[in-house]
């Protein structure tokens, strides 16, 4: 017996497309039946699985993918119920040959909004099911003193040049770079905080931070539940090598954020919002009253790698004129795409529903929504792929609630393709597992660094304090 219809699965994988050397898609039929059998087929390759379930072997998967590079896997599912087989419609995995990064690693945290104690960092292996912890929050943290991990980075994906924050109890910047690990305490008195939001230089030992003072508002009336938010916030650099910041930028009226560095290591995008506090009440009390006016707009800056200078700011993107607010640039490694996120006011969009990604052709001035992306609920942080053929994008689409990473083809047109949920071995994982995936970002290799070496740099280190200079002089 057929069926028209296509069988209702989780998670939702129909007519994808995947990379070559991706873990297999296991999902389950979400119908009642009383026997399941899913066949996996191009040309005369097969995979079959029984069950509900349909898990295929690691091995037999990467040799059918190998053999459909190219081309689509078709999906057939069968049921039974009582003694009546049938066959739903056939959908496709598309297999691209384009491969992606052998590496994924993002932050695990409950969607609480002050509970962190079982916060991770972790790293997933995408050709395989295979998941480590990178920093372990517990290591460091005592029944009295917590201490939360964030912000990983890397350059260029390379699991060797990184690094990471940690605050409260044992805080401090531990910046990794060819096998060297230092625990950096970047306070100084002529910024405005440590490091926040980090960008590497594509080959400089250079990395462009946001300093922010950070803080949230819970609403009672608003679908957003909470706000985060600044009062304050600059740009500044940082010289790895030679332990040395300075100030890019500082203007009292402007809430710059979101550093973002151009492939070609020549310009450095950010964001920022025009603020002209009133000094009424306390900086932090005004932002809360006045959220819905701060609305963040794209900016670049030109920067000459030989004589360390940058250039005056210029407009990219001017969100507010559209009453909205623009955040996360983030360049294609070709250099013609500027993805980002677009929401209705403020700079903390993964609590922000009204959420999407937008794209900005920036050969041709062309800027519109990323349709195939987007979804009904929240899209926030992203990351390209190192060939910036594959997009993973922090979505909350399934529940609203948790944030979750899909993987998107995009084509040298910018055509992005139905996003899939990472794949893992149980298909139902994601729905049993009860934390958020807070930045996802891709690797082209595993940090070899354990829990333990970090944990014990960031308790037996003090912290190297940082210099400040008016100037950097890397090349020197």
């Amino acid at each position: 017996m057929e069926d028209a219809n296509l069988p209702k699965i989780y998670p939702d994988y129909a007519d994808v497309t995947i990379p070559v050397n991706i873990a297999p898609l296991s999902f389950q039929l979400e119908q009642e039946a009383d026997e399941v059998v899913t066949r996996f087929s191009y040309n005369d390759e097969e995979l079959v699985c029984g069950g509900l379930k349909a898990q295929p072997d690691v091995d037999d998967w990467h040799r059918l993918a190998a053999a459909a590079q190219g081309h689509d896997i078709t999906v057939e599912v069968f049921a039974r119920n009582g003694n009546q087989w049938k066959r739903f419609k056939p959908f496709a995995y598309h297999v691209s040959p384009d491969s992606i990064d052998a590496y994924l690693s993002y932050r695990l945290i409950s969607p609480s909004y002050v509970t962190y104690e079982e916060l991770t960092l972790n790293q997933r292996c995408l050709e395989s099911y295979d998941e480590q912890v990178m920093v372990d929050n517990l290591l460091c943290s005592t029944e009295q003193n917590g201490q939360c991990v964030n912000c990983h980075n890397y350059q260029n994906q390379n699991p060797e040049r990184m690094l990471f924050h940690a605050r409260q109890n044992h805080g401090g910047t531990v910046v990794v770079y060819d096998g060297k690990i230092r625990k950096i305490n970047m306070r100084n008195d002529s910024i405005l905080s440590a490091g926040v939001y980090p960008t590497w230089h594509p080959w400089l030992p250079l990395v462009v931070f946001s300093t922010n003072n950070t803080e949230q508002s819970f609403h009672t009336r608003n679908a957003n539940k909470i706000e985060v938010f600044d009062s304050a916030s600059d740009i500044i650099a940082y010289d790895v090598e030679h332990n040395q910041v300075t100030n890019i930028e500082n203007d009292t009226t402007e809430f710059e954020v979101f550093p973002f560095w151009a492939p070609d290591g020549k310009s450095l995008y950010y964001c920022s919002a025009h603020f002209e506090f009133k000094d009424t009440v306390a900086k932090d009390v005004e932002v809360i009253q006045r959220y819905r006016e701060v609305r963040y707009n794209i900016y670049r800056k030109s920067f000459n790698p030989e004589t360390m200078t940058f250039g005056p700011r210029e407009i990219v993107f001017q969100a507010d004129t559209l009453g909205k607010s623009a955040t996360l640039p983030r360049i294609s490694p070709d250099g013609r795409y500027l993805v980002f996120t677009l929401g209705n006011y403020g700079c903390f969009h993964i609590w922000h529903h009204e959420a999407d990604l937008w794209m900005l052709d920036l050969a041709t001035g062309e800027c519109k929504p990323m349709e195939g992306i987007n979804s009904d609920d929240t899209e926030s942080y992203h990351s390209w792929s190192s060939n910036g053929r594959w997009m993973v994008v922090s979505s909350r689409r399934e529940d609203g609630n948790f944030t979750r990473p899909f993987i998107a083809h995009v084509d040298e047109q910018g055509r992005a393709s139905k996003p899939f949920a990472l794949p893992q071995a149980d298909p139902d994982y994601h729905r049993q597992f009860m934390k958020s995936y807070n930045i996802p970002e891709f690797m082209t290799g595993p940090v070899k660094i354990t829990p333990q070496k970090f944990a014990d740099v960031l308790k037996n280190e003090e912290g190297e304090p940082v210099e400040y200079v008016q100037k950097l002089n890397i090349l020197r």
